[in-house]
């Protein structure tokens, strides 16, 4: 699914304009960009959690010349669902089909 899809069915279901729609997903996007870029973690109960983990510094080999290379430590965005969004999934028939 697309986020034009999502958008299109947001605004079926709640009979708000699609350009209002685009514009409230789209600052919501924004929102969860800045707020990590910030260093802040986003927790949305009942559907997870947008966290930055950090990757330790590690020795990369870079085989096509045969050296080693050195990769500092950096964060990456990560989402973990919460608990009540993974039973939904787990419980739902039509995904693993």
């Amino acid at each position: 699914m697309t986020k034009a899809e999502v958008i299109a069915e947001i605004a079926e279901k709640t009979g708000i304009d699609k350009a209002d729609v685009s514009a409230t997903v789209e600052a919501f996007f924004n929102v969860v960009k800045n707020s990590m870029a910030d260093g802040h973690n986003i927790y949305i109960r009942g559907f997870g959690s947008f966290v930055n983990k950090k990757r330790a510094r590690k020795i990369a080999r870079n085989i096509s010349k045969n050296t080693a290379m050195v990769i500092e430590e950096h964060y990456v965005p990560s989402f973990k669902p919460s608990r009540v969004f993974i039973n939904k999934i787990k419980n739902s028939p039509k995904v693993g089909k």
